[in-house]
């Protein structure tokens, strides 16, 4: 078989995403955030004709006396739909906040190769982190 190979330079980027309104202690559900991620490709690729593939992992963030759920949100530069990676990063940081306002985040973090940055709505600290 004769495989076809495409190379593009590496690009990763991670936002990490709590499974908590706020901190109400109110459970968002891994399928609610799955359903807004495709409904948001959706209307990327109407709008923009964009592709922007998500690989979802669930972890645990344990930080004091909080330990909560969370979603790590992977992004690739898919090379079958490859895009500059200032448009890249533009869209994932879009993304991001808006999946902070429909699941109320106070604060998300994404992990570049080169740069972690954090969007913060509101300054408040979990009351379970005791500093």
């Amino acid at each position: 078989m004769n495989f076809k190979k495409i190379a593009i330079s590496p690009f990763s980027a991670k936002m990490t995403l709590g499974l908590e309104l706020g901190y109400t202690k109110k459970r968002i559900k891994k399928e609610e955030v799955i359903k807004y991620l495709q409904e948001y490709q959706e209307k990327l690729i109407n709008d923009k004709n964009l592709v922007l593939s998500v690989s979802v992992t669930e972890s645990i963030i344990v930080l004091s006396g909080q330990v909560e759920p969370h979603l790590q949100l992977n992004f690739i530069n898919y090379p079958k739909f490859q895009l500059e990676e200032n448009i890249l990063k533009i869209e994932i940081e879009n993304l991001t906040r808006s999946i902070m306002q429909r699941f109320e985040q106070n604060r998300v973090v994404i992990e570049y190769l080169n740069e972690t940055i954090m969007f913060e709505d509101r300054e408040l600290i979990d009351p379970r982190i005791k500093k």
